[in-house]
């Protein structure tokens, strides 16, 4: 075997939990996200009274699902496939940014994986490290 096999051999199974880190996912929520659900994600943003729906509290995503974080709902609705009405459409301004490449996996509470795009794992990895225990 040769050298740069068994490199990629003890690199590549490392690259998925490397691709997850919390303060991008920070910045990107800061940037794409606070303007509707607030600095803290409790949903309080300046544009959160122009929605039709409330933003929804992110600090209590874990708490309202039973005490297990909505990994695939989460990611979804981040990447647009499972759309929101109140945003009008996937995700307001910045949906594009989130959309369209599933190349990142990031594991379900199940064990199973879920693709997604990078920026979407490591929003997702802040969104888990905000949540409220009761």
């Amino acid at each position: 075997m040769s050298r740069i096999a068994l490199i990629a051999m003890l690199v590549l199974p490392a690259l998925p939990a490397a691709a997850q880190d919390a303060d991008v996912g920070r910045a990107l929520y800061h940037t794409h996200c606070a303007t509707c659900h607030g600095l803290e994600g409790k949903g309080e943003g300046p544009m959160a009274g122009v929605l039709l729906i409330p933003p929804t509290n992110l600090t209590e995503l874990q708490i309202r699902n039973g005490g297990v974080f909505p990994m695939e709902r989460v990611v979804m609705r981040i990447d647009g496939r499972e759309p929101l009405v109140s945003h009008g459409s996937p995700m307001p301004v910045y949906g594009e940014y989130f959309e369209g490449v599933f190349d990142v996996p990031i594991k379900a509470p199940s064990g199973q994986p879920i693709l997604t795009s990078r920026p979407v794992v490591d929003l997702v990895t802040y969104l888990r490290e905000i949540q409220r225990i009761e």
